[in-house]
């Protein structure tokens, strides 16, 4: 079947109750927040490009998505210069400051604080980069002011905004994480925030002014950081001024993928999510996935016992590879594909799947103890992309890790700091040990996929390492299972790790599922059918037509997002 089909597939612009589309020809934004999303639609109309999209829905997200990033979120940017035809990296991912070490969650006695209580310790704060990231894209890629591209956002912090369910959500779920500052914003007077309410955040809308006036840079040398040290230092936190006015974003090379013919870019690490697709995809290829329908339960099972197999390598294996060797080499020989797979078996679901030993087909060994890191981690962050007339592709990643971070609202200013550092493994000695100036493990995962050098598809989702899976099945029901984009954000899709995580979505029929309970998957152990304003993730996706450039967009169904093309059409 030919990359031709994907397009005949695609059906005309509308929406349904749970996802939206969007059609268009001269540029297309995917946003999970419809505001943000309009915000990068304005943009592009006048002329902006790509990244002055990404931008300034960024800056919009840190007010109407400020649970899941922030002006102290980490990320990155994965963007295609269609003039240049090349691909870079924006890395403004979060690092560890300087005092970090690696038993830094554990207390005098040589013990390790619970994660509940290390997730909102201020010693979980890693060095934010998402505005070094922006500077940095601005200056390199950027046409449009940055007094332009940030307006949005102070408008939506100065004025009202009507609170959405997933800010409900969010609140109800996790306002016993929140610090006394922060719950001034989200629980007034002790009532929790709720749908239809009205909020307005002065605090945000002047640090927004300060960094529209003062630049980018401000959060890191100035009165943001000052406030930002200053905060962290009386709650016990390590971080200093020094660490803030260090930081250095950078343009890097993505790690490239493949898959039956088609090329796909990611983040390399120590971003570890794009490597665990690329070789997630190599494994299906090799299963040949597709020779199962779609709604069969080979195909669940396949996918689920094979996410387990990467992830097992991911949290054994992967790090910054500025400290550590990385098996790269190992992880991607065919040998060592098809000794992994043999694990998988259709009698029954392995109990216990194990990380392998990529070293075997490397030259060298490890510089680390090869020992998997079975912790647990957080949950949240957010995605969203943008194309513009020429052709420029920019798909942006961000977060604070945790929902609301650490918990942590700086005071006077408006915006949550991150607890990125949780993303290390708490044990000393290990591949992804915390470390002075180390980036931590990240799953995130933007991607843009091309078919003979040609951008066509780029997609990401937020949800830590689900964010795997989700990605994983969505270019899968894209690419072999020649779906429309919204039916293929929509299938429902699942999720198993190393620790025996099972998750999946409302949707899968019931001989599936009866099939999978068989094989020993314990549906009964705890875990509902989710609905569908609580899915897996939450993909964004654009599709470019390399025949006549037309643009195909869909945002998912978990948050109040949008999907909006330019000229023909918009999402509702």
């Amino acid at each position: 079947m030919s990359l031709k089909e994907i397009f005949d597939n695609q059906k005309p612009v509308g929406d349904t109750a749970k996802y939206y589309t969007a059609r268009g020809e001269d540029g297309m934004v995917s946003s999970p927040v419809k505001e943000a999303a309009e915000a990068g639609e304005e943009v592009l109309k006048e002329g902006g490009n790509a990244i002055d999209a990404v931008i300034a829905m960024q800056l919009a997200l840190t007010v109407v998505e400020g649970m899941n990033t922030s002006i102290a979120a980490g990320g990155y940017i994965l963007y295609y210069d269609n003039k240049t035809k090349k691909t870079k990296v924006i890395n403004g991912h979060s690092k560890a400051p300087g005092a970090t070490t690696p038993d830094i969650f554990y207390n005098k006695n040589g013990e390790l604080a619970p994660f509940d209580e290390r997730s909102v310790s201020a010693k979980s704060a890693g060095v934010p980069g998402i505005m070094k990231a922006l500077e940095l894209a601005h200056e390199t890629y950027g046409s449009k002011s940055l007094e332009r591209l940030i307006d949005p956002a102070i408008g939506l912090a100065e004025n009202d905004y009507r609170v959405s369910s997933l800010w409900e959500r969010t609140i109800d779920n996790f306002k016993d994480r929140m610090g006394d500052e922060a719950r001034k914003i989200f629980v007034p007077g002790g009532k929790p925030l709720v749908e239809g309410d009205v909020i307005r955040q002065p605090d945000l809308a002047k640090t927004l002014k300060i960094i529209r006036k003062e630049g980018f840079s401000s959060v890191y040398e100035g009165e943001i950081a000052d406030a930002i040290v200053e905060t962290l230092e009386k709650m016990g936190g390590i971080m200093k001024k020094e660490d803030l006015k260090n930081y250095k974003a950078s343009i890097e090379e993505p790690l490239w993928g493949s898959y039956k013919g088609y090329e796909l870019a990611f983040p390399a690490p120590p971003n570890g999510g794009g490597l665990a697709i690329s070789q997630l995809l190599k494994m299906f290829e090799k299963l040949n996935i597709s020779q199962y329908g779609v709604h069969s339960w080979e195909k669940y099972h396949l996918v689920a016992e094979s996410i387990r197999l990467v992830l097992a390598d991911q949290q054994t294996h992967i790090a910054d590879p500025s400290f550590v060797k990385i098996p790269l080499r190992g992880l991607f020989a065919d040998q060592y594909i098809e000794e992994r797979l043999k694990l998988i078996d259709f009698k029954e679901r392995k109990q216990e799947i194990a990380p392998g030993d990529p070293w075997k087909y490397e030259e060298s060994r490890p510089n680390y103890k090869q020992k998997q890191d079975k912790s647990f981690h957080g949950m949240e962050t957010t995605h969203f992309t943008a194309i513009d007339k020429w052709g420029n592709v920019a798909a942006c990643t961000s977060s604070i890790e945790r929902i609301f971070g650490s918990g942590i609202m700086v005071p006077g200013y408006g915006f949550m700091m991150n607890n990125d550092l949780t993303d290390f493994n708490p044990e000393p000695g290990t591949v992804n040990a915390a470390e002075a100036n180390k980036f931590a493990v990240s799953s995130k995962s933007p991607t843009i996929v091309f078919h003979e050098g040609k951008p066509f598809f780029t997609l990401g989702s937020p949800g830590a390492e689900t964010i795997v899976g989700s990605v994983a099945q969505v270019l899968l029901h894209v690419l072999d299972y020649k779906m429309d984009l919204g039916e293929a954000i929509d299938e429902p899709r699942i999720f198993n790790n190393p620790q025996l995580s099972w998750q999946w979505e409302d949707g899968i029929n019931e001989q599936a599922m009866e099939k999978l309970t068989e094989l020993g998957y314990k549906l009964d152990r705890g875990f509902e059918k989710v609905s569908a304003d609580d899915r897996l993730g939450d993909v964004k996706g654009i599709m470019i037509n390399p025949w006549n450039g037309k643009l195909y967009g869909t945002a998912d169904s978990p948050r109040p997002g949008r999907a909006i093309g330019l000229d023909v059409g918009k999402g509702k």
